[in-house]
């Protein structure tokens, strides 16, 4: 196997398992969140994210690779990160506020990922595993902009109507 292609086939094992963690790390965060379109879309996400981790596993499987075992360290340490950061919340704006920090960091770690994964495996003429990471690299793209929209419409005027009556 040549180096390029262990590298892409090893990339798209660590996004298999920062995938996996990210689902899990969501449904726990979906319990603390009170903004209702947040919570829609956690949910919606959850779902979309099973369905990149697959789309991973249908690329390893073009390159004749299985997920196997590795362990994304980057996506262990931003959900741990954001676990810490939660503890020191109660439920409402400011925690929903903490829970959009905490996706948008995860977002932005997996928009660079899929990016480079995306270009490898098109300069490398794998055509369909390519494809298959661009539509990932879209959707994480348009998760980050939905997130930053509800921040702005609902959560941000909430966190700051509460400071204001507080203080």
């Amino acid at each position: 196997m040549s180096v390029l292609r262990a590298m892409l086939v090893d990339q798209l094992k660590d996004a298999y398992s920062a995938e996996k963690q990210a689902i899990q790390a969501m449904k726990r965060t979906l319990r603390k969140a009170t903004d209702e379109k947040l919570k829609q879309g956690i949910e919606a996400h959850i779902a979309q994210t099973e369905e990149q981790r697959d789309r991973v596993e249908q690329a390893l499987d073009k390159m004749g690779a299985r997920p196997g075992r590795k362990v994304c360290e980057a996506m262990r340490g931003l959900v741990e990160e954001a676990t810490h950061e939660m503890e020191d919340q109660e439920k409402g704006p400011v925690m929903d506020l903490v829970i959009v920090a905490s996706q948008q960091r995860m977002e932005h770690y997996e928009i660079a990922a899929y990016g480079t994964m995306a270009e490898l495996a098109k300069a490398m003429g794998e055509k369909e595993v390519a494809s298959l990471l661009a539509q990932t690299l879209a959707e994480e793209k348009a998760q980050d902009e939905a997130l930053t929209k509800v921040t702005r419409a609902s959560i941000l005027p909430a966190a700051l109507k509460m400071e204001a009556e507080e203080g």
